[in-house]
């Protein structure tokens, strides 16, 4: 993929100027046009403090098709980018909405899946509902499994972790703020 030229199509598709973005960063507009240019590579994080100026997540920046932006309400299932990594699978939900404030996700976890041995953390909010399957969430010290139906809403902040334990594959419809992806 050719990242400076992604960057100036998502950039030019949401009306902004290389100055423009460029002040929303803190950097000279020649760093811009650089990137853009391909004359620099910028590491992840510096990419993603770009990104946030525009504001667009790391994955929708990488999974955009810029060509199909538009103001459509609707999503099709075949049509929601699988932002998964390893057994579990993320249908991100919405990635072309401009300036979105949440993440919303259908979860599709594989019996035995789980997001790790280690608890995540990050600022912010998080909600879902189990569809299918049973699924166990562990919330700082709090352990529960839930059925189709039930549901949960914590602070992220705290240490959590998720895992299937049940025989089938779980579907879990979830939802985050900010955007984590």
């Amino acid at each position: 993929m050719d990242i400076g030229e992604r960057l100036k199509a998502v950039r030019t598709s949401k009306g902004l100027s290389q100055r423009e973005l460029a002040r929303r960063v803190g950097v000279t507009n020649s760093t811009i046009s650089l990137i853009e240019q391909d004359k620099v590579s910028p590491s992840i994080s510096s990419l993603k403090k770009v990104l946030d100026g525009i504001p667009i997540s790391l994955a929708s920046f990488f999974t955009l098709e810029v060509s199909d932006a538009e103001d459509c309400p609707f999503y099709r299932a075949d049509a929601l980018p699988d932002i998964g990594s390893g057994d579990i699978h993320y249908f991100l939900v919405g990635q072309q909405f401009p300036n979105r404030q949440m993440c919303v996700l259908r979860e599709v976890m594989p019996a035995g899946a789980d997001t790790g041995d280690g608890m995540l953390s990050h600022a912010g909010e998080e909600g879902g509902v189990v569809v299918q399957g049973q699924v166990e969430i562990q919330v700082g010290e709090d352990y529960r499994v839930l059925g189709p139906g039930e549901a949960y809403y914590f602070d992220t902040m705290l240490p959590h972790r998720f895992r299937n334990v049940g025989e089938e594959t779980a579907i879990v419809v979830s939802a985050s703020t900010p955007p984590t992806f």
